[in-house]
């Protein structure tokens, strides 16, 4: 089922705002738009980001995992965080700013969260806002606004989570390259040499998911990708393991708690 936590920071100090016009601004946002297949490589930001794409698809990857970003989400980065992306289609980004401590208590880990339609229109608008404008301006009330918001932000599980462990990468490789693979875990287990549960402890141990959530949601997100690059629900489907595009749709609403056409309206 989708998620429902949500991001509780506190509310962004006045005096913060106030200093706009003295100081670096809190809230900046830039625009850039990719190719293709563009990849963005490993770096880090000093300033934390929300990288929403307002068009196209993006898949980040970090220490911890993958995340994948539909048009219709985004993604926090803390501060600090090293990160790359690669573009899925051609990709209009737009990434809000946001100077450490500004908002205290925000997330010190990367989520896929949800973007409200207000929350959209004041990135979008926020993207003609340059620095140096004051807290009482019409420009710093915006800047304001798009902070309050972040109060909002719905955490997605979008997340998957790679291990570290030899045995496992080499398992987790074969089913990102092939979602459809229905090699059970007792066959991993004979071609490992090593009994199924010590690779189902493994799994916990590093995941924090069993051998089977981890297949089931790198086919959800592998289908996911597929759907927001165009292709048809029963060619994704398939392609991802599963018997039938119902069985696809059921299983996405149960962890989406949307149907795949519901999820990119």
């Amino acid at each position: 089922m989708a998620s429902s936590r949500k991001f509780q920071p506190s509310m962004p100090d006045p005096d913060f705002l106030a200093d706009v016009d003295r100081s670096e601004a809190l809230v900046t946002c830039h625009p850039n738009d990719y190719p293709p297949g563009h990849v963005i490589g490993w770096h880090a930001h000093a300033k934390e980001q929300l990288v929403y794409a307002a068009h196209g698809v993006i898949m980040v990857s970090a220490q911890g995992g993958q995340w994948i970003v539909p048009s219709t989400r985004a993604i926090w980065m803390p501060a600090g965080v090293r990160h790359s992306i690669r573009c899925i289609g051609g990709v209009h980004m737009r990434s809000v700013y946001v100077r450490p401590g500004a908002t205290p208590h925000l997330p010190r880990e990367c989520a896929v969260v949800g973007i409200s339609p207000l929350l959209r229109e004041l990135i979008l608008a926020a993207i003609a806002i340059t620095p140096g404008y004051t807290a009482q301006s019409r420009d710093g009330r915006v800047m304001r606004l798009l902070l309050d918001e972040l109060h909002a932000l719905p955490v997605l599980p979008l997340h998957l989570p790679q291990p570290e462990e030899p045995r496992l990468q080499r398992i987790c490789t074969r089913l990102l390259e092939a979602p459809d693979d229905p090699t059970t875990l007792d066959d991993w287990g004979q071609r490992l040499g090593v009994d199924a549960k010590t690779i189902q402890r493994l799994f916990a141990r590093e995941t924090g998911m069993t051998f089977g959530q981890w297949r089931q949601q790198a086919r959800l997100l592998h289908g996911l990708e597929r759907l927001a690059s165009g292709e048809k629900v029963v060619d994704v489907a398939l392609a991802a393991g599963y018997d039938s595009p119902s069985a696809f749709a059921t299983m996405f609403k149960r962890q989406f708690g949307q149907t795949p056409s519901e999820f990119f309206r």
